[in-house]
């Protein structure tokens, strides 16, 4: 295992690598040592000496001199030691050098690998000092190829990583492309590449006004927030510590010549710069414009904002699928309610209306009660005593008979709802009925001698009996309730009323349906295979949520 003189060769793979000489020696000297080692024994005690003159590297095995050293390699007797050193005595230890040529290739193979893996941990350790201290800095480089949907980059003296979650939906690349990103993170121990980009992070807005805008490098101009959704829309929050400066109009510079340029570099997404404010409420305002706001209530407990806006701005407020308040809210760090002046009108008097039937109680509490978030008297039940009995104009004894009389009104609330809901259900059934006929365009609606007569179980005889007892409708049959009462009158058993009442249900469903609808005298009707339209069908599920 002849390695000659490795000077040259080192002093090439130094200026190649950028690696210091230093450390190509001691890879070189622990590759020899390792292989070394792996021949003669991991027991041995072995050293391996690089000779900078020479450019050779010499291996020694120490061994201790002893006048009986028997078998055991690591000793040496004292005339053999006398033969390296006349000097030697008893106990000395001796450096005894040892032949590389009985290396072997699986040895070189060995050391090989070494000098391999050192070279590969002093580039990179010469990346990580070169690029720590350029974390969340931009960095410009060439696409180089692809891994499993993540870019590698070439920086110039280094490759770094752009993953599919750091890239932008809308934007594409190919090989040699330039590309500028935001330096998220440096890593020391990653395998792969140990720098990450992002063309995602907010950083990379800010980093390219900061290179665009003279004033906020120098410090007048300062960017206090930056919200993005890349590739659609980003805001950005910009303040000034001089008066004289406009902090907008500087990030948007001559012709909006600045802005225009970080539009460009971000691939035509839309950049909103809006004027920071150290009071919430105005910078939410300023946050959310183009549009208008009108009022705002601040929640500091849960960090939440109630935006109130006109009605024609609610959409402008909110929007596209909620990209302007979402950013608004990341811009600002608070969560925001967008409510129209219509809907607050609407919220308040339900309130009034519920709060308002509570007895013994001012428009004044009222209004204290709507103020401090109480919407209704089921807010009162679910309300802490504590928390209404320290409300102005409430105190303990108020609160406690508020709440007590708010059972009654939530108990004649859920009463009402009910009804409602039934009366509701009841609506949709007769119209929904009333639009099968009209779209399956029957001459007119069936007599009510033909809608009975089709009840399952009725005869031309029976309808005689069932009109003498006042029966005169399918909707009364279904009703009955007093089956003894009608059973003396038709002369039919309670059991065979009740199998009437049941089956009148049943046709009542399947009219409401359209299943009977359909029929015509026994024939089939004009429409078989009918599709209710989206109305009907809505009436339909409403009816059966009633129903339910």
């Amino acid at each position: 295992m002849e390695l000659g003189n490795l000077n040259a060769v080192m002093d090439q793979v130094a200026r190649d690598k950028n690696v210091s000489k230093e450390i190509l020696v001691e890879a070189l000297e622990a590759a020899m040592l390792t292989a070394a080692r792996k021949v003669f024994g991991m027991a041995r005690d072995i050293e391996a000496h690089f000779d900078d003159e020479s450019g050779d590297v010499e291996i020694f095995e120490f061994r201790t001199v002893n006048n009986n050293p028997g078998t055991d390699p690591t000793q040496i007797s004292v005339e053999e030691a006398q033969d390296y050193d006349p000097g030697c005595e008893e106990g000395d230890s001796l450096g005894v050098k040892i032949d590389k040529g009985g290396l072997g290739r699986i040895a070189a193979q060995t050391a090989k690998q070494v000098i391999i893996q050192r070279v590969r941990e002093a580039e990179r350790e010469n990346v990580f000092n070169e690029y720590r201290d350029r974390k969340e800095e931009l960095a410009t480089g060439m696409v180089r190829r692809f891994e499993r949907g993540n870019i590698i980059v070439d920086l110039g003296r280094a490759e770094a990583v752009l993953p599919l979650r750091e890239q932008c939906p809308r934007e594409s690349y190919r090989i040699n492309d330039r590309i500028q990103a935001y330096v998220l993170d440096v890593n020391k121990q990653s395998r792969g590449s140990q720098i990450v980009l992002s063309r995602t992070s907010p950083g990379l807005l800010m980093k390219l006004f900061e290179m665009e805008v003279p004033e906020i490098y120098e410090g007048i101009v300062k960017i206090e927030a930056a919200a993005r959704e890349p590739g659609m829309r980003s805001k950005i929050a910009v303040s000034s510590t001089d008066r004289d400066v406009d902090p907008v109009g500087a990030c948007v510079g001559m012709k909006g010549s600045r802005v225009q340029a970080v539009v460009q570099e971000l691939r035509g997404e839309k950049v909103d710069i809006v004027p920071f404010d150290p009071d919430p409420a105005r910078f939410v305002c300023n946050a959310l414009a183009p549009a208008e706001v009108s009022r705002v209530l601040v929640d500091e407990t849960n960090h939440l904002m109630e935006i109130i806006v006109p009605d024609d701005q609610l959409s402008l407020a909110i929007g596209r699928r909620g990209q302007n308040v979402r950013l608004a809210s990341q811009l600002s760090g608070w969560r925001l309610d967008i409510v129209s002046e219509s809907k607050v009108r609407e919220i308040k008097e339900r309130a009034f209306r519920s709060l308002g039937r509570l007895e013994k109680i001012s428009e004044i509490q009222l209004q204290t009660l709507y103020n401090y978030g109480i919407r209704s008297a089921d807010d009162l039940l679910k309300a802490d005593h504590e928390f209404l009995a320290k409300i102005p104009g409430i105190g303990d004894e108020v609160a406690s008979r508020i709440m007590e009389d708010a059972k009654r009104v939530v108990a004649e609330e859920s009463q009402e709802a009910d009804q409602a809901r039934q009366q509701q259900g009841e609506q949709a059934r007769v119209q929904a009925r009333d639009m099968l006929r009209a779209e399956a365009r029957l001459p007119e609606r069936l007599p009510e001698a033909e809608r009975i007569i089709r009840v399952r179980g009725v005869d031309k005889e029976m309808v005689s009996l069932l009109e003498a007892a006042g029966l005169h409708f399918v909707e009364d049959m279904a009703e009955m309730k007093d089956l003894l009462g009608m059973a003396d009158k038709t002369g039919l058993t309670p059991q065979r009323l009740d199998e009437l009442c049941h089956a009148a249900h049943m046709f009542l469903q399947r009219e409401a349906l359209g299943e009977d609808i359909l029929v015509f005298n026994g024939e089939p009707g004009p429409d078989e295979g009918y599709e209710p339209s989206e109305l009907l069908k809505h009436l339909l599920e409403v009816q059966a949520e009633a129903m339910a």
